[in-house]
């Protein structure tokens, strides 16, 4: 099915195509009668239909054009059916194939596969020829299509295939509609045949007249009744030969309506070694015009109305001469010159000069004899010079430089460039850019002076002196730069500092007779744990003995930061320090999870509140506590390197995994300890997230009154307690003081026990009370044989850890307990010997064997 309808859309193409190649290739194409329109797709329609648009035709000639190709009035009538529907929905598929010049010309114009897309503004080639791209262009949007949709001209030429109607009216009526056969005849009903090939509209007319007129009296006679009028129905087709320096020569079928121009664009236009300027129409062997394409391009006057007529020739010659424009014109491109050419006409044909051309003189490299050389023409030999094949034309920009120009900067209101007038000095153009600001620093300005050699040389001026009239004013020259600085400009920034109990800590800018009360409004005024009797001003010391850092200013404010006339005025670079209140504390929150009766969160009532008080407050433990392997979970200090954080993150991990053995309530400690972390999203209560943000504000606050200090990671770790101990005797060294964010965790009754290390088999038993710690060994398949047997340990589950013990070869394991979990490590990599290490040690031996039996004898 594929191939059938490859075969089928290539020959629909091949047919239409035949009205635009030359004749002998259309006659090898004439394969009409094979297409069938219902096995092509919307693509490959649209395709064709663009194609034909490419190629200068409409769509009303398109499918003439099938239909003279032999396609079947039914396949014409489906054909026009699928483009009606295809205009309708709106869509479009151009194709774009190929775009190359020399060897492909010839497939890009035979089948018109031309690219359409958006204009864009292209940069002229300085080695395109001016002209070629009117035809071959990569965005093809002029076509010189005929205009179908006409008044019949007068002077229209009828020929074979023409189709005229003649209207007979007034006295009589009558209408007759009759073909032009290629004899040149039209056959009348009852009239006969009549001869109006060769003839225009208006002579066809006359002859049709008179003939008729034999059976119509009422048509002749000064004074008719009746009238006759003669109309062009479908236009014919003629045939063009082209011949001559052109992308494609050949004869081409082209609408009768068609001018020189249309049959230009059919031949893909001149070549690149074709002339634009001097193309030839051939008519009965006789030369009727003489077409230049520039006429088109320059003046806009293209002999659009000389139309072509059948077996006409349009020979293209060779260009005339070659000029090439390079530089500052607007089109810099290769004309075509003729005999009379002049530089100005080739500047106007360029477009003209640039905005930023040099026009006083141009440069002309022009072959003269075997070699080349270069003359000047000058503006007003433009008009006389005339231009020679091989002429290279380059114009020049304009000098970046300025005849007239001084430049102000600095502390002046208007700073700029201003023109260098006569006698112009540096009072005067500080009085041009409309004065000093008052920062202006009028002890000294200096002027930067550029030489005739391009150097540089520094004028220093008391400006201030100058302005009084009390020193000479400078006489300015051309490119002097004029600067002024400001007070702030050589004057260190001077700023004031506020830290602690306050909204906006942070440095402020100073100000004169700046109160403490000012700088504090300037921050936000106070926080609420803020000593306004306790603040103290740290003042730079400028000549000061060595051990005395700064001046310390004891100092006090109203709460409400009322006007308060003793108080001191800030000088430059103060440090301002706001105290907390001894007695302020913000509230701190604890949590208890698992086994206890009212598992929760819970702030610590005084600083000597210990872990027997929090789980009194939580109600004890239930019924299913374990309290050997409770554990506590505190918060670190903050650290920076990168060891104590993987070491604190191995030992968050051991938590997490003891917190996931307990299944009942595991997610809820996970997620609670991560809070705590202040590493999770959510949110577990109003009271938590209190905590957290109050957290988060404490550590910013620290982090910008501290210069370099930076929060890196907060976690927590496990605390090893003895919480039945604890519950036995309240107040007791065990029993340990409580801290913000600690979070006791009493787990469910554990029976198991987890083996992990050198062992054989790895995995979790069932606890089982009063075994040895060998027992659980030999549970998981005993030791390895690279165990360290004298290394094992037990991780209790409140995070107690016991290794074993041993003397005079006797090891004493510790107990197991429910939840425990047993470790043993592996011995170091055995190195083995070389053997010169083995011969060393050989070789000493039996030395020392020598000389232990040399003394015993």
């Amino acid at each position: 099915m594929i191939s059938i309808i490859r075969f089928t859309y290539f020959f629909i193409f091949l047919a239409f195509m035949g009205c635009l190649v030359p004749e002998a290739i259309a006659q090898e194409m004439n394969e009409a009668d094979k297409i069938k329109v219902d096995q092509l797709s919307d693509v490959q329609i649209q395709d064709l239909l663009d194609r034909a648009y490419d190629a200068g035709l409409s769509k009303a000639e398109f499918l003439k054009a099938l239909e003279l190709q032999g396609m079947p009035p039914s396949e014409v009538a489906k054909m026009r059916v699928r483009i009606n529907e295809q205009e309708e929905s709106g869509r479009s598929t151009k194709i774009s194939k190929r775009d190359a010049r020399e060897q492909e010309d010839m497939d890009e114009i035979a089948l018109g596969m031309f690219q359409f897309s958006d204009y864009s503004p292209q940069i002229a080639d300085p080695n395109e020829i001016f002209g070629t791209s009117l035809f071959y262009q990569k965005n093809r949007r002029l076509s010189f299509e005929p205009s179908l949709n006409q008044a019949t001209p007068k002077s229209y030429v009828l020929g074979p295939g023409d189709l005229i109607y003649v209207d007979i009216y007034g006295q009589s009526e009558q209408y007759y509609e009759a073909t032009v056969n290629p004899d040149g005849f039209v056959l009348l009903d009852n009239i006969g045949p009549v001869n109006v090939s060769g003839k225009s509209i208006e002579e066809a007319t006359g002859i049709l007249k008179n003939r008729i007129g034999k059976y119509y009296t009422g048509l002749l006679g000064s004074n008719p009744t009746t009238f006759l009028q003669v109309t062009l129905g479908n236009v014919g087709s003629i045939k063009v030969n082209i011949l001559g320096e052109v992308r494609l020569p050949g004869t081409f079928t082209l609408s009768a309506f068609s001018t020189v121009f249309n049959a230009l664009y059919a031949a893909g236009g001149p070549s690149e070694n074709g002339s634009m300027r001097k193309i030839k129409l051939m008519r009965n062997s006789k030369q009727i015009a003489e077409i230049d394409v520039y006429d088109l391009l320059i003046n806009g006057t293209a002999q659009l109305d000389l139309k072509l007529q059948d077996q006409d020739v349009i020979l293209v010659p060779p260009y005339i001469s070659h000029v090439k424009i390079t530089g500052e014109v607007k089109r810099p491109m290769v004309f075509e010159a003729t005999e009379n050419d002049n530089f100005s006409d080739l500047l106007r044909y360029a477009g003209g000069f640039t905005d930023q051309a040099f026009r006083d003189r141009v440069a002309i490299s022009r072959i003269t004899g075997n070699q080349r050389s270069v003359s000047d023409v000058y503006q007003n030999q433009f008009d006389m010079f005339l231009l020679k094949g091989g002429d290279e034309i380059t114009v020049q920009r304009i000098l970046d430089r300025y005849s007239n120009r001084v430049q102000i900067k600095g502390a002046v209101y208007r700073a700029g460039t201003f023109a260098l007038e006569e006698g112009l000095t540096l009072s005067q153009l500080v009085k041009n850019a409309e004065g000093l600001r008052g920062d202006a620093y009028t002890t000294q300005a200096s002027i930067l002076r550029t030489k005739n050699d391009l150097s540089t040389e520094m004028i220093q001026v008391n400006l201030k002196d100058v302005l009084d009239g009390t020193a000479a004013d400078i006489l300015l020259q051309r490119e002097d730069v004029v600067r002024i600085a400001s007070i702030y400009d050589i004057n260190n920034e001077q700023y004031v500092q506020i830290l602690g109990e306050v909204k906006r800590p942070g440095t402020y800018p100073f100000s004169a007779e700046m109160k403490v009360e000012d700088l504090i409004v300037m921050a936000g005024g106070f926080q609420e744990s803020a000593n306004s009797q306790d603040i103290e001003i740290a003042r730079r010391l400028e000549d000061s003995d060595l051990g005395t850092l700064a001046d310390i200013i004891p100092t006090q404010v109203k709460p409400d930061l009322g006007y308060n006339p003793d108080s001191p005025s800030l000088v430059p670079f103060d440090q301002v320090i706001v105290r907390k209140k001894a007695s302020f504390t913000m509230q701190k929150l604890v949590a208890v999870e698992g086994q206890v009766n009212s598992p929760g969160i819970f702030a610590i009532q005084s600083s000597g509140e210990r872990i027997s008080d929090l789980v009194k407050r939580s109600g004890g433990l239930n019924q299913f506590a374990y309290a050997k392997g409770a554990t506590l979970i505190r918060r670190t200090e903050f650290f920076n390197t990168e060891s104590e954080q993987i070491r604190r993150q191995r030992n968050l991990e051991g938590l997490q995994m003891k917190l996931a053995e307990d299944p009942s309530n595991s997610e809820a400690q996970a997620e609670l300890l991560q809070r705590l972390l202040n590493d999770s999203p959510k949110a577990i209560s109003p009271v938590d997230n209190q905590l957290a943000q109050t957290k988060k504000e404490s550590l910013d606050q620290i982090a910008s009154e501290t210069p370099g200090f930076a929060v890196k990671l907060k976690e927590t770790e496990a605390v090893a307690i003895d919480l039945e101990e604890i519950l036995r005797n309240p107040g007791s060294e065990d029993d340990i003081l409580l801290e913000e964010g600690d979070i006791l965790s009493v787990p469910k009754l554990f029976q198991t026990v987890r083996m992990r290390g050198d062992v054989v088999y790895p995995t979790t038993l069932r606890h089982e009370s009063g075994r040895s710690l060998k027992h659980y060994i030999n549970g998981a398949g005993g030791f390895e044989r690279r165990a360290n047997r004298k290394q094992t340990y037990v991780v209790y589950a409140n995070g107690a850890v016991k290794r074993t013990k041993g003397f005079l070869g006797i090891r004493n394991y510790p107990p197991v307990e429910p939840g425990a979990e047993v470790i043993v490590p592996t011995k170091g990599p055995k190195v083995p010997l070389r053997l010169g290490e083995i011969v060393g040690i050989t070789t000493g031996l039996a030395t020392l064997g020598l000389v232990i039996s040399q003394i015993n004898w």
